[in-house]
């Protein structure tokens, strides 16, 4: 009874938070997890994530900008920013690392950076 009304919770927070998308939901019993994916009004994906059962953003989530192309992706652990993000725009790539939920560095590269592999 706990875990329908935590999903009923999430469903009204989804609902209310992005009322102008349309929206994918499925349950994720296995994981415990709410799957979830946005669509653009064109409908290209905007957004696909997971939530856990207590409405937080949890796992992997990777948004896209309304041609499709990928605009960021990182993780959440229960509602918190962690680990390594990557946003893309503006002819960049941008990797930022979140501890904590805070910006713990920042390195930006753009199309004219040249790349060095080490071997």
């Amino acid at each position: 009874m706990k875990k329908l009304i935590a999903l009923c919770t999430i469903c009204l927070v989804v609902n209310f938070g992005f009322s102008q998308e349309k929206k994918e939901v499925k349950v994720n019993k296995d994981k415990n997890l709410v799957e979830v994916v946005y669509y653009h009004d064109n409908g290209e994906i905007s957004q696909m994530g997971t939530y856990n059962f207590k409405g937080e953003l949890h796992g992997k989530w990777t948004s896209f900008d309304e041609q499709g192309n990928k605009s960021s992706i990182g993780t959440y652990e229960n509602g918190v920013k962690t680990g390594k993000w990557f946003f893309w725009g503006q002819d960049k790539l941008r990797e930022v690392d979140f501890d904590n939920n805070a910006i713990a560095s920042v390195q930006e590269w753009s199309n004219s950076s040249q790349l060095v592999i080490r071997d």
